[in-house]
């Protein structure tokens, strides 16, 4: 995240001859740097949380990792990437909600199978969404609090507006789900990115922004935004004072990004044993949770088996929101 026994040589190789190839390759594994794909660009929460993890995994185990940073189409790139790369341990990826949950759904033509063509190594974190309203708004006062925003968009159906950083993005089907189990429309506004969907939100051109706590965090701090809630089951460490959707009764619309490590489609069960092991392990270091924290995430961890079951759950809980959003990308 162990004393080894000492084995005379020829006990040890006696074991190597009558060991099967993949067991053999499990116990000579990593015999060179492995790949890790983190299929965003640098700096942002995937490339921060994978360089926290392998950093750490680095230094419990020796190994080396190389990130190779392969951003667009929503993630797609680098995930195809991985997902075709030879299943031998040494291509890894981080994926997330996006590229694995809810692009299958929205893409026309996806470039892989997200249940089919990767084995899940571990679950690192999960990170909720803060929903913002502007300090000041075009028509009337700013909107206070989720009882608030319900209230006026029943009273005003088609009024209020929501911005996200694209059509089909976590923030813009957030929104919708938001809407669905409030039973209220919102006028959905899609941006090209987080920066001019934060601005026209100060300025007051649009009512709402769901943003990941980390993203939000300078202009909370300095009033130019106000955090209505969280979309989590409950309030995080990082925004202690801002409720959870739950408490307005609105748990039904509870989202989180979240992230996990992936292996191609193949790679050996003792490779990806061992992997799961040490990312478990790293999960549970000091540095590493409080980068985790520092976004208002939740750690995870747990088994292979787990983060499948896990998928598969998310898979069909986003494609059924991305039906009814009529959200699509060619």
């Amino acid at each position: 995240m162990r004393p080894r026994a000492f084995i005379g040589c020829a006990l040890l190789g006696a074991a190597l001859v009558a060991a099967p190839p993949a067991a053999v390759r499990a116990q000579q594994y990593p015999a060179k740097p492995i790949r890790f794909i983190v299929p965003f660009p640098p700096g942002g929460g995937t490339d921060t949380n994978s360089r926290a993890l392998t950093q750490r995994i680095a230094k419990n185990t020796g190994w080396t990792f190389v990130i190779d940073n392969k951003p667009g189409a929503g993630g797609n790139i680098g995930a195809e990437q991985a997902a075709k790369a030879p299943p031998d341990g040494y291509t890894l990826v981080m994926g997330q909600t996006s590229n694995l949950a809810i692009n299958p759904f929205l893409y026309a033509r996806p470039p892989f199978d997200a249940l089919r063509d990767f084995a899940p190594v571990a679950l690192v974190s999960s990170v909720p969404l803060v929903v913002l309203a502007g300090a000041r708004r075009k028509d009337g006062p700013p909107l206070s609090s989720i009882e608030d925003l319900i209230a006026r968009a029943k009273a005003d159906p088609g009024g209020v507006t929501f911005a996200s950083p694209g059509n089909g993005t976590v923030g813009h089907l957030a929104g919708e789900l938001i809407a669905h189990a409030a039973g209220v429309k919102l006028v959905h506004v899609p941006y090209k990115g987080l920066g001019p969907a934060l601005t026209d939100l100060i300025g007051g051109q649009v009512d709402l922004y769901l943003s990941t706590p980390q993203a939000a965090a300078g202009q909370i701090k300095a009033g130019t935004v106000r955090a209505l809630a969280v979309t989590s089951h409950q309030r995080i460490a990082t925004l202690p004072q801002v409720p959870a959707l739950a408490e307005s009764g609105l748990g039904a619309a509870e989202v989180a990004s979240w992230y996990g490590v992936l292996a191609p489609a193949g790679t050996p069960e003792a490779i990806l044993a061992r992997l799961n092991a040490e990312v478990v392990k790293a999960l549970q270091a000091p540095e590493v949770r409080e980068s985790l924290a520092g976004e208002g995430g939740e750690v995870l961890g747990g088994t292979p088996a787990q983060f499948a079951s896990f998928l598969k759950a998310e898979q069909a809980k986003w494609s059924k929101v991305v039906k009814d959003a009529g959200a699509k990308v060619d």
